[in-house]
């Protein structure tokens, strides 16, 4: 893919040699800090190309848009060791390519997982984060939204046509995503599979599932309370699907409580995690950054 996107492709290497891959979206643009995209779980760069594109073009002050794909998702190559898919080997192959693009402070946007690595980014290297917006995502998991997460990757059938893959996603999705219509749905399809030997496939390796292998969620999951008191001071924007079964409104509560100047939006007909480029939302990620970095 080349500019006639809104974007080219870059190739780095991990730490461990590994070929990383992310788009870069309006490289002349200087209006601002640079804006990292960090995807979900198993999603990649593409989930962002809506909102890269508005954001690196379609405003009156454009930016500089990097979204990335982790190691074994979307362009970057599959890890041998299924063990490297965690968010401690992420976050370090993230500081690796903002390092290759000599980026030293920029917004982050962190969708599910992608804000787990903001949390960590901030402990590691707090001066990158100038403002943070955090897609469904905080300190605090709630074990039903992984367990939903483990069942649809355990039990996820290979469509025969990407409008087969929207048709699977809305029975999968549908009563959390009451908001979308099939235009989104194939959106979203077209984010997540990948056209492979004539057959659709979902872009990531099959051993990312195994990430979830001896994870007991009867018992409270790890929370991040310290690494988030610790972006106290940074500007930041939390989005919550209404719907979400991974972030509670109690949590959120806590983080406003927690992050005086924390800025909220609760997205209606949306769960587990609104779609960015939908409704408002481009523009209330923009006025946040364009307010804050």
């Amino acid at each position: 893919m080349g500019h006639a996107d809104g974007f080219r492709d870059f190739f780095y290497a991990a730490a461990d040699g590994l070929r990383l891959h992310a788009r870069l979206y309006g490289e002349d643009a200087s209006a601002g800090l640079p804006v990292i995209c960090l995807p979900g779980l198993t999603r990649n760069a593409r989930d962002f190309h809506e909102l890269a594109l508005y954001l690196s073009a379609g405003t009156p002050k454009p930016r500089r848009v990097v979204a990335f794909d982790y190691r074994g998702r979307g362009g970057s190559d599959w890890d041998p060791d299924a063990g490297n898919y965690n968010v401690g080997v992420e976050t370090n192959d993230i500081l690796a390519g903002l390092d290759a693009l000599r980026i030293g402070e920029a917004a982050f946007i962190g969708t599910s997982r992608g804000g787990l690595i903001i949390h960590v980014l901030g402990a590691l290297r707090p001066q990158l984060l100038k403002a943070v917006v955090l897609n469904d995502i905080g300190p605090e998991i709630e074990a039903e939204g992984l367990a939903h997460i483990r069942t649809y990757l355990q039990r996820s059938r290979l469509p025969n046509s990407l409008g087969e893959a929207a048709e699977a996603q809305r029975a999968v999705h549908g009563e959390d995503f009451q908001a979308l219509g099939p235009a989104d749905w194939l959106r979203m399809a077209h984010a997540i599979y990948r056209e492979r030997d004539g057959a659709w496939v979902p872009d990531f390796d099959p051993k990312l599932a195994a990430s979830f292998d001896g994870l007991d969620l009867s018992k409270p999951l790890p929370a991040l309370w310290p690494q988030f008191d610790a972006l106290a001071a940074v500007p930041m924007l939390a989005i919550r699907g209404a719907n979400s079964r991974l972030l509670s409104a109690e949590t959120l509560e806590e983080m406003r409580r927690r992050h005086p100047g924390l800025e909220t939006i609760t997205v209606a007909g949306q769960g587990h995690a609104p779609f960015l480029e939908t409704g408002a939302l481009p523009r209330v990620i923009a006025t946040f950054l364009d307010s804050n970095s």
